[in-house]
């Protein structure tokens, strides 16, 4: 049995929750309670890989340390523009 929409973006608002490091959930969660509902289906298929990324990666990435690997770039500088006040730079 295929997963509904609405049961994915429950699961990946969950998976946004609980992280590795305070500072992904709270970033995470921020982006997910705020357009994880409208994304199309192949941003949520990209925020879905995304979130099999390593926290200290996606750290680096959303605060500009390191540069993000292409496929994620506009998701990393939309989830980015949510986390002001949370990343330190």
């Amino acid at each position: 049995m295929s997963e509904t929409a609405e049961h994915r973006v429950k699961r990946l608002r969950m998976r946004s929750m609980r992280r590795g490091i305070k500072e992904m959930d709270l970033i995470l969660t921020a982006f997910a309670d705020a357009e994880l509902a409208d994304l199309d289906i192949g941003e949520i298929d990209l925020y879905d890989r995304l979130l099999s990324e390593n926290d200290h990666d996606l750290y680096q990435w959303v605060s500009g340390q390191v540069q993000t690997p292409a496929p994620y770039g506009p998701l990393i500088t939309r989830i980015a523009a949510r986390a002001q006040g949370i990343v330190k730079p």
